[in-house]
């Protein structure tokens, strides 16, 4: 999925922890299975293949939650 190969900065690491424990799970699958292919050197079945209409953008309500907060914290940090 398209949000398991975002870059890991501090918005996006507050979403992976206020991840539910399930979308947490299924996350970590994927990538452990995709990081035992790539040491094997080997590829995923095509029918395992994600088709670009299951790909849903599970962490960007997340992420855009914990980026509204840090602006919102430094708004306040101005005043």
């Amino acid at each position: 999925m398209r949000d398991d190969t975002l870059y890991e900065n501090e918005e996006v690491q507050e979403a992976i922890r206020r991840l539910p424990p399930k979308v947490y799970d299924d996350r970590i699958f994927r990538i452990k299975r995709t990081l035992d292919l790539d040491m094997k050197k080997s590829i995923l079945p095509k029918e395992q293949w994600t088709k670009y209409e299951q790909d849903i953008h599970y962490l960007e309500p997340y992420l855009k939650e914990a980026v509204r907060e840090r602006k919102e914290q430094a708004e306040w940090q101005k005043k």
